[in-house]
């Protein structure tokens, strides 16, 4: 791949293009229920230290891409305190680096934009001042690694108007949750389906498109004239540009998944337990994150600990089996923890047994307490007490 060169007047350039990097982090999370109540869904902690905007935001970083903007909309200071400027990911530059995006309204103050596809459109005068020759457009709340200078490359190759990074799916995942493509043999995308009530393909959109600025541009300002709300990208700006013939996929072949409810959430860290899930210590892919200051875990004599995850600073003294401790837990003697997920600074007194159990930030499990059900239960300050 070409190395990236830096231009301070003119930013990043990648494969002779210059590449702007928009990452949807207003995501209000809804369906996680309590571990999206207070804080906004891209800085839900997974595997204990990291969190999710991570991903996106290391993706970019190693692919050689600097300028890259976050655009918010919910819960703002949980964001904004883990972004830090973008010190973690070496984008807090004198020239480009990361640029947080607060939420437009509209002119009456009418509240936050009505879609991702509505609030690109807002965005769209200062992207025009930044003047890119492609924009990259992430989700932050999607587990992968993936090069975008590879996706850059078959863009080009291509002259596609837009490229979708895309995976196939299981049988039994539902594909009816994201957006559904039908291909060519050439990876020509030829059906776009957005959320429909019968999946159409076993293929679907990772949420990571790769668009030609000048055709961007020129759609959205096409449907604006159409449409009074733009809503997400799956209702009016995919179709048209697939409806043009210009739309490619590129198949990605790597470990994606949406942890959108707290079953798919707690699945992504049983993955990671069976060395079957993201990448988490790759030398030349390192994962970047915010680290604060915290003392070394400590394992007392008669705990137990099989296959798990252990954060710095917890303090365990009963058994953990096949779980993910976040940072600062306490597992007092006596407790049992089996394919449990527990959040920062979560508290598990003596005498509780837990199975399949997420367990939110700052939250006390009461002595003796039991649950061991087949359905994945999330425990915080509002949850039902088992």
């Amino acid at each position: 791949m070409q190395t990236p060169v830096l231009n301070q007047a003119r930013g990043t350039r990648l494969l002779g293009q210059k590449v702007l990097v928009l990452v949807l982090a207003g995501g209000k999370g809804s369906r996680m229920g309590l571990l999206t109540q207070r804080r906004a869904k891209p800085v839900l902690p997974i595997a204990g230290t990291y969190r999710l905007i991570d991903f996106a935001l290391s993706n970019c970083v190693n692919s050689g891409l600097t300028d890259v903007w976050v655009l918010e909309s919910y819960e703002l200071h949980t964001l904004n305190d883990h972004l830090g400027g973008g010190r973690p990911w070496d984008l807090d530059r004198t020239y480009g680096g990361m640029r947080v995006l607060p939420p437009v309204t509209g002119p009456e103050g009418g509240g936050f934009a009505g879609g991702n596809a509505d609030a690109l459109y807002q965005q769209l005068p200062l992207i025009r001042q930044f003047a890119p020759d492609v924009l990259l457009v992430l989700s932050a709340d999607h587990l992968y690694t993936l090069d975008f200078g590879l996706v850059l490359a078959e863009h080009l190759r291509r002259r596609a108007h837009v490229t979708m990074v895309t995976t196939a799916v299981p049988p039994q995942d539902e594909a009816t949750r994201f957006g559904n493509v039908v291909l060519t043999r050439t990876g020509r995308v030829r059906r776009f389906a957005y959320k429909p009530a019968k999946a159409v393909s076993d293929i679907i959109t990772t949420e990571v498109f790769l668009y030609d600025m000048p055709a961007l541009d020129r759609t959205l300002t096409q449907l604006a004239e159409q449409h009074t709300n733009l809503k997400d990208f799956g209702d009016y700006l995919l179709p048209t540009l697939v409806e043009e013939g210009q739309a490619y996929s590129f198949p990605f072949q790597g470990y994606w998944r949406d942890v959108g409810i707290p079953q798919a959430y707690w699945q992504a860290h049983m993955d990671l337990l069976d060395n079957q899930g993201v990448a988490l210590a790759q030398p030349d892919w390192p994962l970047y994150t915010l680290v604060l200051p915290r003392p070394p875990s400590l394992v007392q004599a008669g705990s137990l600990v099989e296959d798990s995850l252990i954060a710095p600073g917890c303090r365990v003294a009963g058994t953990v089996r096949r779980s993910v401790l976040g940072p600062d837990v306490t597992v007092e003697a006596g407790a049992v923890l089996e394919e449990c997920v527990l959040l920062g600074g979560s508290h598990i007194k003596a005498g509780v047994h837990l199975r399949r159990v997420i367990v939110d930030a700052g939250y006390q499990v009461e002595e003796n307490r039991k649950w061991w059900g087949e359905q994945v239960k999330v425990l915080g300050d509002k949850a039902e007490d088992v």
